[in-house]
């Protein structure tokens, strides 16, 4: 079925999710749909749990600066793997406050950080539990001045029944952050994590920082959720890092932890106090 949308981009200056290109078209309340008609078979996803994914991996190098000290800050020779490389770009159709939107990610660039993350299907198991756990946590991440997007193979029309139906019955609710419709598949193959004899994605989060690069990445089976605290702890670390340079945090850092000098001399003071 062909359907059209008169749709808006994200990005305004006073709102960095609602663009200001127009505003967006709101929509008529949807019906209710039963899961029978949505969510696919049991044996569906026994399928899905048995898919395999290859890691590649490829040699870095580490650039020395003029006082012979070493950056650990690396950037990636090759788009595998996709940590260290620019964000591919996308735009693309998104639901946000119950309305039909653009989202495009370069605008966020120079701006904003983004946890960008992708589930397999609406109107299933584990994906309501990740999506809500994000929305509810939504002011911690926009205090670190981070947005939130999440991206599915499924349309706009699927994510606004979806918003509508209550969490009670495995709805989602009202969210505070986007989701995106990747209906083409394009955006999923992009970050590599499109299982291609399945058309869906599996669990892919990603953060990018204000310079568009990714810094980090996990991907999930499909039976896997993900843990907010966890991707929380992570942009923590890594807008540390990013405003000391000449620090590296140790393994399980959280805000207020000792971090580490990376030279044999420096590091010497950190495990001294461990």
């Amino acid at each position: 079925m062909a359907c059209s949308v008169t749709s808006t981009a994200l990005l305004s200056s006073s709102n960095p999710r609602v663009s200001a290109s127009g505003s967006a078209t709101a929509l008529p309340k949807l019906p209710s749909f039963s899961q029978s008609t949505i969510v696919p078979s049991s044996s569906f996803f026994n399928g899905l749990r048995n898919c395999n994914t290859l890691v590649s991996r490829i040699p870095l190098s580490i650039s020395s600066r003029t006082n012979k000290s070493r950056s650990f800050v690396v950037r990636a020779s090759s788009e595998v793997p996709l940590v260290g490389n620019k964000a591919p770009d996308f735009e693309a159709e998104a639901v946000f406050d119950q309305e039909f939107i653009k989202v495009k990610l370069s605008e966020y660039i120079g701006k904003k950080y983004v946890i960008l993350f992708f589930y397999p299907l609406d109107f299933t198991f584990v994906c309501p539990t990740e999506i809500t756990a994000f929305s509810d946590r939504y002011e911690e991440f926009k205090n670190m001045n981070t947005e939130i997007l999440g991206v599915s193979i499924d349309s706009v029309f699927s994510h606004l029944a979806w918003v509508q139906t209550d969490r009670k019955t495995g709805g989602l609710g009202d969210l505070n952050y986007p989701l995106i419709s990747d209906v083409t598949k394009s955006i999923s193959k992009s970050y590599s994590v499109l299982i291609p004899d399945q058309g869906i994605a599996l669990r892919g989060l990603f953060i990018i920082d204000k310079e568009g690069v990714i810094q980090h990445s996990t991907i999930n089976n499909l039976a896997i959720g993900r843990s907010v605290d966890e991707t929380l702890r992570t942009l923590q670390a890594l807008q540390y890092v990013q405003e000391n340079p000449d620090e590296v945090c140790p393994a399980g850092w959280k805000p207020g932890d000792k971090s580490m000098k990376p030279d044999p001399k420096g590091s010497k003071e950190y495990f001294a106090s461990i």
